[in-house]
């Protein structure tokens, strides 16, 4: 089987629990570090499928690598391979797909939940997966639902927390956070909120992030399996 290209572009925000779980269902992978140098690659048949990871820049910035990865994505779609996107990955994508990034009415940062979308596509998305699941946050921006593809979850501080595309999952939150991970972003939360009078409702301290770690990552690896053992059936043999 060929592996899944995972897209990493930034040293702090790599595959997480995401790799966990491909190495768990026997599916291989191979890191592209962005951040370090690596090209992206010009064809997608070269993999079982592609993700991206997270990042703090904007895919609205002048840097080569993002439109390089939007053609990625766009002929990854005309092949039918999968692609999944985390946070900026999912910005990608969607901007890769017709869609628009802007700047989100508030930031979110730290633990919170996102309400799944009633109908067909989320039942073959998550099952009997209903209301409202645990998610990880930390971003300023968000996408709008590209042309053809229906939003799969929804909260009150973001619109589009989620949306699937046939194969293709794009996420705004994170669900791939390891405990390592979230430790790490905390490092530079001052930095985050910078420039904020007050902290809105969405956005956590790095005390309330970490004292919730324990028992909210549990809930949020339920979800996590979900959306990648569907994602993960679609991949190219």
């Amino acid at each position: 089987m060929k592996p899944v290209a995972i897209f990493r572009h930034f040293p702090t925000e790599g595959p997480g629990y995401f790799a966990t779980f491909l190495e768990a269902n026997g599916v291989p992978w191979q890191l592209v570090a962005v951040d370090a140098g690596d090209a992206v690659p010009t064809d997608p048949q070269a993999f079982s499928g592609l993700c991206f990871m997270g990042g703090p820049m904007s895919v609205n910035d002048d840097l080569p690598w993002i439109e390089q990865a939007c053609t990625l994505i766009r002929a990854a779609d005309a092949a039918c391979i999968p692609v999944v996107g985390h946070c900026l990955g999912g910005q990608l994508m969607a901007k890769a797909l017709g869609g628009r990034v802007t700047r989100n009415p508030v930031k979110e940062i730290g633990w919170g939940e996102a309400t799944v979308d009633e109908g067909d596509v989320a039942h073959q998305w998550l099952g009997d997966f209903r209301g409202k699941g645990t998610v990880f946050q930390w971003h300023g921006e968000s996408f709008s639902i590209p042309p053809g593809a229906t939003r799969l979850m929804h909260n009150e501080w973001c619109n589009n927390q989620m949306f699937v595309h046939g194969p293709h999952l794009a996420m705004q939150c994170h669900v791939e956070m390891t405990p390592e991970m979230i430790a790490t972003w905390c490092e530079v939360w001052e930095d985050e909120v910078k420039g904020l009078a007050t902290l809105p409702p969405p956005v956590q301290t790095p005390q309330q992030m970490q004292q919730e770690t324990a028992y909210r990552l549990p809930a949020m690896r339920e979800l996590a399996g979900r959306l990648y053992t569907n994602w993960v059936r679609g991949l190219k043999r």
